[in-house]
């Protein structure tokens, strides 16, 4: 990484917020639903993710505008028991959605020491990490899990036929700390490649493929008929295991909560029918288990961070450890560093151009 004022902004995470909620209530969001928004996207920049964050806003304008996703109602519980819930989320935005499964979820963990709901009827909700790390603040383990439009070539195939299908696990440790693990079950998202393509970078080699199933470095084959890879790439290096966790993802959402699935999902950012996602949410309270969890899962973490690193100045991290640093990052700059063609997308995004965000000074900026 370099300075490069040139290239880099800082936004305050408040007006990111601010700019973000006022686009949507523009558009006729609810205003809680609205910050209900905001904030996963504001985490997701924090936490480094990039590719979720403001850089999506605009396809979250798209679907309410078009009228793909609704605006009124709030999410409903169809069926339950004292550890399940089926959720109808009403069409309404990801992470109305998603808060509402996640809260349902905790609480049945509270009282019987797991809880597990799925919803059908929902949109994207941002980063997976988002809802997992709710059960953080509880002193459980979270976990939750989205099918997504059709976006992965499955092994030996050419055709996407399964979603980005993120994950994510979070289990605490003592004194704050904590694992969190959050990734698609493909090789990278697909915002990511987006983002090469707005910069106009290639992208690595095992990222993606072209439309006859080939590797490929360049985003816009990707993009335009081709499709991403399972994590591990090809079969020789693995893809398989990555293409099946996918499926996983799949049987979780999709299938146990009867929403749409696999090639069935309306094409990514294509708005002529609703979403239908499958999500699932899961909190499992450790005080139903052996006790000592915190003490061991600390001890976990340090296992793997005090190794020597094979390459001096290079530590071994655990999951969510990148995602830490990147906050720290931001809490140090005073806001959150974007590159400036990103927030010029953003701004000229039909709908908010009248909606002003005040940049920080950049001349300390690293660029991003």
């Amino acid at each position: 990484m370099r300075r490069d004022a040139t290239h880099s902004c800082v936004i305050s995470q408040q007006e990111v917020q601010s700019f973000i909620e006022r686009c949507l209530t523009t558009v006729g969001a609810k205003p809680h639903h609205a910050s209900s928004l905001a904030e996963v996207l504001v985490t997701a920049d924090c936490r480094g993710h990039y590719s979720h964050g403001l850089n999506r806003m605009d396809m979250y304008l798209k679907d309410i505008q078009t009228g793909v996703c609704a605006v009124e109602g709030e999410p409903v519980v169809e069926k339950e028991s004292a550890a399940t819930a089926l959720v109808d989320g009403n069409n309404l935005l990801g992470p109305v959605v998603g808060n509402f499964c996640m809260n349902l979820a905790i609480r049945k963990a509270k009282e019987v020491g797991i809880g597990w709901v799925v919803a059908h009827g929902s949109n994207h909700f941002g980063i997976a990490g988002y809802y997992s790390m709710q059960a953080l603040k509880e002193n459980m383990i979270g976990m939750s899990f989205t099918n997504t439009s059709p976006l992965v070539v499955p092994t030996r195939g050419k055709e996407r036929t399964l979603g980005t299908n993120p994950l994510s696990v979070a289990a605490p440790a003592k004194h704050g700390d904590s694992f969190v693990l959050d990734t698609a079950t493909s090789a990278v998202a697909l915002g990511k490649v987006e983002l090469n393509e707005r910069r106009g970078d290639p992208i690595p080699d095992g990222w993606g493929c072209d439309p006859e199933g080939h590797v490929t470095t360049d985003p816009k084959s990707v993009l335009t008929g081709g499709g991403l890879v399972p994590i591990g790439g090809s079969e020789a290096t693995g893809g398989y295991k990555g293409y099946g966790l996918g499926m996983m993802v799949e049987v979780f959402c999709g299938i146990l909560a009867g929403a749409q699935y696999s090639k069935y999902v309306r094409t990514w950012k294509v708005t002529d029918r609703v979403a239908n996602l499958g999500q699932c949410f899961v909190a499992i309270n450790p005080e139903n288990f052996a006790p000592g969890f915190n003490e061991r899962m600390s001890d976990l973490l340090s296992i793997q961070r005090d190794q020597d690193p094979a390459e001096p100045g290079s530590p071994v991290l655990a999951p969510g450890d990148p995602e830490r640093l990147n906050m720290k990052k931001c809490e140090e700059i005073g806001g959150i560093p974007y590159h400036i063609n990103v927030v010029k997308y953003i701004v000229r995004t039909e709908k908010c151009p009248t909606l002003s965000i005040q940049l920080l000074p950049c001349d300390n900026v690293v660029s991003v």
